[in-house]
């Protein structure tokens, strides 16, 4: 199997009630126009270990279909805000591939098991500056979940705004402005520290 794509995930998440419209990013610094938006429909099933090793680790494993990365990803533990994302095509069956597990190895070898499946209903918005280049990427999720081991189903609406190719330097500034618009909307901060992670009630 070829080498997997590598990517460092840096973004912000927020709670939104249904019916909000999403904000204008006219006043964040270097936006200069947003796309029209892209409707994707993903669909992901999650694994961990029966003791939870990836999930105690940090670490999350899954299959998604749908979508520009569908295909099997590695989202590492949160360093200093951000996660190394790891990511290998989706193959002919639904078997872990054995690039993936020899990647999860450092935290498990034990019999992997589904854990939760979300199901996101996204339209995507890319920020962009005056060049053309990808500030970043704005997310409008509506996602839907199940904790395949306890069978509890959850749904909310969330915005994710995460950092692109022609991210500014001054991150912390870009960020409390994208922050100030999306309050400014109606968001709210996350309630939890991932959507793997509310799904399974964290």
């Amino acid at each position: 199997m070829t080498e997997p794509t590598r990517f460092v995930e840096i973004e912000l998440t927020f709670d939104v009630d249904d019916g909000t419209d999403v904000p204008s990013w006219k006043d964040v610094p270097g936006v200069a126009s947003v796309t029209e938006g892209e409707e994707r429909h993903l669909d992901a099933l999650y694994l961990d270990s029966g003791d939870l090793a990836l999930s105690r680790a940090g670490v999350a494993l899954r299959r998604r279909t749908g979508g520009p990365d569908a295909g099997w990803h590695v989202k590492g533990p949160l360093v200093e805000g951000a996660r190394l994302e790891l990511g290998w095509p989706l193959g002919e069956d639904e078997d872990v591939p054995g690039a993936v597990a020899a990647e999860i190895a450092r935290w498990t070898t034990d019999p992997l098991l589904p854990l939760a499946r979300i199901v996101n209903d996204r339209t995507a918005y890319e920020l962009l500056d005056a060049r053309g280049g990808v500030l970043a990427e704005f997310v409008d999720d509506r996602v839907r979940t199940t904790d395949l081991r306890a069978g509890d189903e959850r749904a909310w609406r969330e915005w994710e705004v995460e950092l692109g190719q022609a991210a500014p330097a001054e991150r912390e500034a870009f960020f409390a402005a994208v922050a100030r618009a999306a309050h400014g909307a109606g968001a709210r901060e996350a309630s939890s520290a991932s959507k793997l992670a509310r799904a399974l009630g964290r």
